[in-house]
């Protein structure tokens, strides 16, 4: 029988293990606190690790595949232009607190990505960063939207302006966010009733997005000494405080997660996907641009296009396929030796001097179980993640740019993100064979919930010993059941 009878799961997005674990532990003392008392390391992502499919998949124990969402956006179609934000309108299978609604439990969820437009539960719920502002129905129920404004005045659900070049400003939006999330965290757990409670903080990706070159030597704009130079590890400080803040909610009979979607690292720069397709003779574009533009600006001649790219942390490939795409040249009995000869050609690009970067191409049909939606038909980590993919084309920058197309922007995302877990029978010790799917497993486990088939984690607790009927029996009796 479980003697855990909560669980705290509090989300860090985009925090890095090697700065956690590896630089900055002494001066966390609530999380070297859960190190020191329960299993803690590194925890494989999804393919591709980014805030929008991975906190889905960790909650559902579900791939990407199997949602069918690869990114923020999303082919609704095989059309060149049917793009959607994914939403949480887009996940369609139970995460944790739909399983523990029907268990008749009760869940507090706070700014959990996928969680806009919000759904019924049982419990309260406060949406994520994907809700557009205030101004929509932001709770469940919505009567807490007023409860949350007595709180913490206006709710930010990210920075109003991540992209801003003034830095200070964005320094002090980062923390006024955290600030009142963590503010309403404290009030939601004094007064809601719980058995679970999962909230998800995006500051740490922002501070890794804006700061990283000002505290890493081997990024390729740092400079040294910078005003900039330690933000993200005092920031670090200052959440680990508040976290600090909520265990006192956890008590003996708690478990507590900290977990992030993936880890940080720098960012090297940005391959110009587009541009790369362009020159090598599998794009054409309708116009010859002279400066930097999207495909949008200037047209695709889609009967002479093979493929084409989008950009992002990571690049996503689609082939014009005949008889799939409305204007289709690639015959889909060459489909798989063109998919093969691309993927060997975009594994092949270098750097700017011509050193390779190590990037890795996967085909969804290889990586996931099942493939729901319109998936791409390449996932591309350039250079590891050390480097983005970039969907301009023209202008005089050539296959490589070191200006981010979408605004300042100093890290990518890494494979690996972190878990610390401490509570009732958690044994301590290091591991570093979790992957992002066993969370949910593991909390179902936690709560002596049965794992529902079809979940593709597995709980990261020990096996159980099988209880004998007669002892079942006994102890009822014992309880007078």
């Amino acid at each position: 029988m479980s003697t855990v009878k909560r669980v705290m799961i509090i989300g860090l997005d985009c925090a890095e293990p090697s700065l956690v674990f590896d630089r900055w532990l002494d001066e966390l003392p609530a999380l070297a606190r859960l190190v020191d008392c329960g299993v803690s390391g590194r925890l494989e992502s999804v393919i591709p690790p980014i805030t929008v499919p991975a906190w889905s998949c960790m909650m559902s124990s579900k791939t990407p595949g199997d949602l069918g969402i690869y990114g923020f956006r999303n082919r609704t179609d095989h059309s060149y232009d049917g793009l959607s934000i994914a939403n949480g309108s887009a996940v369609r299978e139970p995460r944790l607190w739909d399983l523990l609604t029907r268990a008749g439990k009760r869940s507090i969820v706070l700014g959990v990505p996928g969680t806009y437009p919000v759904r019924p539960l049982n419990g309260v719920m406060v949406s994520c960063f994907l809700t557009p502002s205030t101004k929509q129905q932001y709770t469940f129920p919505p009567t807490l939207r007023r409860e949350v404004e007595q709180t913490v005045g206006e709710y930010l659900f990210d920075c109003p302006e991540f992209r801003t070049a003034d830095r200070n400003d964005l320094v002090r939006q980062i923390y006024t966010m955290t600030e009142r999330r963590f503010d309403l965290a404290e009030h939601l757990l004094v007064a809601k009733p719980w058995e679970l409670f999962a909230m998800v903080e995006m500051g740490t990706d922002r501070m890794h997005h804006a700061f990283w070159k000002d505290m890493d030597p081997q990024h390729r704009k740092h400079e040294p000494g910078g005003a900039f130079e330690s933000t993200i590890r005092d920031y670090y400080r200052f959440v680990d405080a508040r976290v600090g803040r909520l265990l006192e909610h956890a008590d003996d009979e708690t478990a507590v997660l900290v977990v992030s979607d993936h880890g940080a690292k720098r960012m090297d720069g940005g391959v110009r996907i587009n541009e790369w397709l362009r020159r090598e003779g599998w794009l054409t574009t309708l116009a010859q641009p002279s400066v930097r533009s999207s495909l949008a600006d200037v047209g695709v001649d889609w009967g002479r296009t093979k493929a084409w790219g989008d950009g992002g942390y990571y690049g996503r490939i689609f082939l014009n396929v005949r008889g799939r795409e409305p204007n289709g040249i690639v015959d889909p009995a060459d489909y798989e030796r063109v998919r093969d000869e691309l993927s060997c050609a975009i594994q092949a690009i270098p750097d700017e001097q011509g050193r390779p970067i190590g990037t890795r191409v996967f085909k969804p049909s290889e990586i996931y179980p099942q493939v729901n939606g319109v998936a791409p038909d390449l996932i591309v980590h350039f250079g590891d993640l050390y480097w983005r993919s970039v969907g301009t084309i023209g202008g005089d920058e050539g296959i490589h740019t070191f200006d981010n197309d979408t605004g300042p922007d100093d890290a990518n995302h890494a494979q690996h993100g972190l878990l610390m877990m401490a509570g009732p029978g958690i044994e301590p010790g290091r591991r570093d064979d979790m992957h992002l799917l066993d969370v949910a497993p593991t909390v179902l486990d936690l709560l002596g919930l049965p794992v529902p088939i079809g979940m593709r984690g597995a709980s990261l607790l020990p096996p159980r010993p099988a209880v004998a009927a007669s002892e079942i029996v006994a102890a009822h009796r014992t309880a007078g059941l």
